[in-house]
C-alpha cells in the first residue's frame, strides 16, 4: 500500500521509518552486497569478484557495518587457509524486498533497452 507522509502520525515525529531505512540501506555497496548474498553463504573473495568494482578495504568495512547492524552474519572457519563466509540474517533477508523493488524500478525505467520497449 502506498501512502503519503501525511498518513504518518505527524511531521514533527522524531523518527521517520523511511529515513531510518534509507540510512541503513541507502549506500550503493549495501544494496549490491545484499543482492550478492541473497543466494546464501558467500566467501569474501566471491563478494570481491561480484562487487561491481568495490575495493577490498571498502568491502571489508561495509561487511563489518552490515554485521554490526544485524543484516549479515560472519562465520570464520578454523582452517588453513582461513575461510570466512558471510550470510544474510533474517533482518537482511527482509531487506531483499527493497533490493527487488529497486531491481523492478531499474528494469522498467532505467535500462535503455527496456525503456525503448515501454
Amino acid at each position: 500500500m502506498l501512502y503519503s507522509h501525511r498518513d504518518e502520525k505527524s511531521l514533527s515525529d522524531p523518527v521517520c521509518p523511511v529515513a531510518e531505512a534509507a540510512k541503513c540501506l541507502g549506500d550503493k555497496w549495501t544494496l549490491i552486497l545484499l543482492r550478492n548474498l541473497a543466494g546464501g553463504p558467500t566467501r569474501f573473495t566471491e563478494l570481491e569478484r561480484t562487487g561491481e568494482g568495490v575495493s577490498p578495504s571498502v568491502l571489508s568495512s561495509r561487511l563489518r557495518e552490515l554485521d554490526a547492524q544485524g543484516l549479515v552474519s560472519r562465520t570464520s572457519y578454523n582452517e588453513i587457509p582461513p575461510r570466512v563466509e558471510y550470510e544474510l540474517t533474517v533482518k537482511g533477508r527482509d531487506a531483499l524486498q527493497v533490493v527487488e523493488a529497486l531491481r523492478a524500478y531499474g528494469t522498467k525505467w532505467l535500462l535503455p533497452e527496456v525503456a525503448l520497449v515501454n
